[in-house]
């Protein structure tokens, strides 16, 4: 499931880079910097929380 999620943020940045998304604070091809912040921050937190 990580695997996926990484891959669908790595599209998601790529098409932001192409054509911004128009969202609050992604307005500007030099946003794409917040959506990896995002993901290091979820990956964070799944690392925290997942048993082992």
């Amino acid at each position: 499931m990580t695997k996926l999620f990484s891959a669908l943020l790595f599209l998601l940045m790529l098409f932001h880079l192409v054509r911004p998304l128009g969202l609050p604070g992604l307005r500007k091809r030099g946003d794409f910097w917040k959506i990896a912040l995002f993901a290091l921050f979820v990956f964070g937190v799944t690392a925290l929380i997942r048993p082992e």
